[in-house]
């Protein structure tokens, strides 16, 4: 009677024979820095996206409603303003920075996209 050999082990399940590696600390430690990095641009992205619909939204409110637009506008800047404390606190930095002071950006595009034009 001839003997069968074992069937080889798929690699896609787990080795008992071969346990994993343990991960190297550096890498974990790029690999969190590679991660911050993504969310962060999903969340500024995000945002800006965000803000920009808000001060469209504000231009596509009737002018009579100058009290609307204006909240709008506010709303999208203080929208662009939470994501900045989101990335910089998801990056362990200090939330009060200079980066704040980009949050008039929307403002006065915004008021000035939906008054003065």
């Amino acid at each position: 009677m001839s003997q069968q050999s074992p069937t080889p082990r798929r690699r896609h399940l787990m080795d008992p024979d071969a346990p994993r590696k343990v991960a190297d600390p550096k890498d974990l430690e790029r690999l969190q820095r590679v991660q911050r990095r993504v969310i962060s641009v999903l969340i500024i992205t995000t945002l800006v996206h965000l803000t920009v619909g808000l001060v469209l939204a504000a231009d596509a409110i009737s002018d009579d409603r100058r009290d609307a637009q204006i909240i709008l506008i506010l709303l999208g800047a203080a929208f662009y303003l939470v994501g900045i404390g989101a990335v910089r606190a998801i990056n362990k930095k200090p939330l009060l920075t200079w980066w704040m002071l980009t949050g008039l950006i929307p403002v006065t595009a915004g008021l000035w996209w939906v008054v003065a034009r």
